[in-house]
């Protein structure tokens, strides 16, 4: 049986094995299609449960910055229109999906101070979608259930005793080594895809680690990095420093100048709703 999980695991990453923009090996078992079609549907259920800003400033102000981001993406992510909207709500969050689904909550307008600020965080959650991190996720966790099928087969076969005992230390395993891991990995990967569109659509990528200076000060009860899906606010504000050598040549040669004008950004009417893990996930940068 341990040969037998071995061989489903390396026959599954055989058969979808990928490589990221950054050149991280990835498993993507889902066709962009399948995608596109997830993130529509999910993006509808989110304007039916959220509240929508109606606040013409605002609005123009998050539109004026994603339409010099979005032309930079390449139109084998997305064909068409990028759908933008403004969620009213105090979350500092704001997310990208497959399909050309981009989503920011007004209460993460109040950490970004300028445009460029803002043009980090849509940029950055552009970049997982650039990299597939929807797709790599589902696919992660297919393969971490098709293991524990296997894992939970194997020890009911064999004389092992305590064999729930198995199936929950095989559960933890693939929770922090597999999982876990892909959490940090892709939001580190969203930073730097993410600081380099920006700079390229003309927009100051030193902002980026002001941002994450920003997000450090709100975030002092966050835990320790490693039991995190996402790398602490030091860790990215030292590899987006380090990335700066890139990333600034690319502002240097912009053709464009970005003049969007930040408004006062009137309190939200929602308040933030704690939210489980799994829809965290689903939504979260």
């Amino acid at each position: 049986m341990k040969k037998t999980l071995l061989i489903t695991l390396t026959v599954f990453t055989l058969i979808a094995c990928s490589t990221s923009p950054t050149g991280r090996r990835q498993v993507l078992l889902h066709s962009s299609s399948e995608l596109d079609k997830m993130g529509a549907q999910s993006f509808e259920q989110m304007k039916e449960q959220e509240p929508i800003s109606k606040d013409k400033k605002v609005n123009q102000f998050v539109q004026c910055v994603a339409n010099y981001i979005t032309p930079n993406v390449k139109s084998t992510v997305h064909k068409g229109e990028w759908e933008i909207v403004v969620f009213d709500s105090e979350q500092v969050n704001a997310f990208a999906l497959p399909g050309g689904k981009i989503g920011v909550y007004t209460g993460i307008l109040n950490v970004t101070e300028n445009a460029d600020q803002l043009a980090a965080i849509i940029g950055h959650e552009v970049g997982h979608v650039i990299a597939q991190h929807s797709n790599e996720r589902l696919s992660s966790n297919q393969l971490s259930k098709g293991a524990l099928v296997v894992a939970g087969a194997a020890a009911a076969s064999s004389d092992i005793d305590n064999k729930a005992l198995v199936v929950a230390g095989a559960a933890v395993g693939m929770k922090y080594l597999l999982l876990m891991p892909y959490g940090r990995a892709h939001e580190s990967e969203a930073d730097i895809i993410g600081q380099d569109l920006m700079a390229k659509s003309g927009f100051d990528p030193r902002a980026s680690v002001k941002l994450w200076q920003n997000m450090a000060k709100l975030s002092k009860d966050a835990p320790p990095e490693f039991f995190s899906t996402h790398p602490s606010n030091q860790t990215r504000i030292s590899d987006l420093t380090k990335h700066l050598q890139v990333s600034e040549p690319l502002y240097a040669q912009r053709n464009v100048n970005p003049e969007c004008i930040k408004p006062v950004i009137p309190k939200p009417k929602s308040k933030a709703k704690p939210v489980t893990k799994e829809v965290d996930d689903s939504k979260k940068g």
